[in-house]
C-alpha cells in the first residue's frame, strides 16, 4: 500500500465485526485516521476486543437503522472514504429475524447513503455486500458482476435489495463532476482469525477443536468460494483508493471505478465444506462428522465468482491459495489457543505485514 492513507478521514460502518475489525487495524497501521460506527461487538470472545481497538480510533456505538445518530456521527466525521460493513450477515438468524435482516441491511444502508449526501466535500464510498446476491441457478460457471440479482433466504435477499438501493442512489445522486462515488464490493466465503460468530463453519471448527469433541457438519459437498479476509479487504482499499484519487482529480474515467466489483479466490479455492474441513485438520488434528439436520434452511450448493473486473480496473488479483488460506486461519486459531487473547493483535499484523509484502 502507498502514503495515500496517512492521514486520511475514514468512516468504517460494522467496525466491531470480524472483517470491520481486520480492517480497521490495517488502516490504523496505513496511518488513517479512523471513525468506527457499529453495533456493540455481537460474540464473546470478539476480535475487536482482543485488538484493543478501541482506544485508537473515534469509537461510536450506533445502529444504522437510526437516522438521526447515524447523520450526527457522519456530520462531525466528515470522512472522506467510507467502508460500509454494517449488517446483520447471519444467513441462518435472518430466517429467525427476517423483517431486522431488512431493516439493517436496506434501511441502514439507505440512511448512510443520505448522510453522505449531506457531506461537503469529496467523499469515495465502498458499500460491501456479498456473493449471495446472486440469483443462485446453481451454475458451476462463476457469476459476472452483471448478472441478475435474487436471494432466497432473507439475507441475500436484503443484500440483494441494499444493492438495487445503491445502485439507484448512484444513478440518481452521483452526477459526473459531483463531490460523491459509490462503488458496491461483493466477496465469496471470507474465514480468518477471529471469526467467532454463530453458525459459521470456521468458528463451528475452532470450537469443536478447542473442548476436543467432533465437528459436526451438516453439508459437507457444498462448495464455496473460500478465501482469506485480507484477500477482499485488500481490494476494498485499492478500489478506494483509485475512485477517491479519480473523484479528487476530476478524473473523466471515476465511472469505471464505480459500480460493481466481485472480489473473490482463485478458481482452485471453489472447494467444499469436507475439503476446508480436512485442510484444518492438518494443521490442527481433529474428527469430523456429517448429521443430516431435519427443517434445515436451504444452502446453494454452488456459487463461485469471476474476478476479471477488478483485475482489469484495479489491477487487483488474490494472492493467497486455498491451502495458504487455511493455513494461515487455522494457525491464527492454534496460536491465540496456545498463547492467549493478547497474542491476537500481533497474529493480525504479522499476517497483514506478510500479505502485503
Amino acid at each position: 500500500m502507498s502514503d495515500f492513507w496517512k492521514g486520511k478521514r475514514i468512516l468504517v460502518t460494522g467496525h466491531t465485526g470480524f472483517k470491520g475489525s481486520w480492517l480497521t487495524l490495517w488502516l490504523k497501521r496505513l496511518g488513517a485516521e479512523v471513525t468506527g460506527l457499529a453495533l456493540p461487538p455481537a460474540t464473546n470472545p470478539a476480535l475487536f476486543e482482543q485488538l484493543r481497538l478501541a482506544d485508537e480510533i473515534v469509537h461510536h456505538l450506533c445502529d444504522i437503522a437510526e437516522a438521526a445518530e447515524l447523520n450526527r456521527i457522519v456530520d462531525a466525521a466528515q470522512p472522506e472514504i467510507v467502508f460500509h460493513l454494517a449488517a446483520q450477515s447471519l444467513v441462518r438468524r435472518s430466517y429467525r429475524e427476517p423483517a431486522e435482516t431488512w431493516r439493517t441491511n436496506v434501511m441502514g444502508t439507505i440512511h448512510l447513503l443520505e448522510a453522505l449526501r449531506g457531506l461537503n466535500a469529496p467523499c469515495a464510498a465502498v458499500m460491501i455486500t456479498t456473493d449471495k446476491v446472486y440469483l443462485n441457478h446453481e451454475w458451476v460457471h462463476a457469476y459476472r458482476e452483471n448478472d441478475a440479482l435474487g436471494g432466497y433466504d432473507p439475507y441475500s435477499a436484503s443484500k440483494a435489495g441494499a444493492e438495487i438501493a445503491i445502485a439507484s442512489w448512484r444513478s440518481a445522486f452521483c452526477p459526473p463532476g459531483g463531490t460523491l462515488a459509490i462503488a458496491s464490493a461483493r466477496a465469496g466465503n471470507v474465514i480468518g482469525g477471529g471469526d467467532w460468530a454463530e453458525d459459521r463453519l470456521v468458528p463451528d471448527l475452532i470450537r469443536a477443536l478447542e473442548t476436543g469433541k467432533p465437528l459436526t457438519v451438516r453439508n459437507p459437498l457444498a462448495k464455496r468460494p473460500w478465501q482469506h479476509v485480507l484477500e477482499p479487504l485488500g481490494g476494498y482499499l485499492l478500489l478506494a483508493e483509485k475512485m477517491s484519487s479519480a473523484l479528487s482529480a476530476g478524473d473523466p474515467n471515476l465511472g469505471l471505478l464505480t459500480g460493481v466489483f466481485n472480489f473473490g479466490p482463485h478458481a482452485s479455492s471453489n472447494r467444499s465444506v469436507a475439503d476446508l474441513v480436512r485442510e484444518a485438520f492438518r494443521v490442527w488434528p481433529g474428527e469430523m462428522i456429517h448429521q443430516r439436520e431435519n427443517n434445515t434452511p436451504h444452502e446453494a450448493q454452488e456459487l463461485n465468482l469471476a474476478v476479471e473486473k477488478a483485475y482489469h480496473r484495479l489491477g487487483w488479483v488474490p494472492r493467497w491459495d486455498f491451502e495458504d488460506t487455511v493455513r494461515q486461519t487455522i494457525g491464527w486459531y492454534k496460536d491465540v489457543n496456545t498463547k492467549g487473547p493478547t497474542a491476537a493483535r500481533h497474529a493480525c499484523l504479522a499476517q497483514i505485514i506478510e500479505f502485503s509484502s
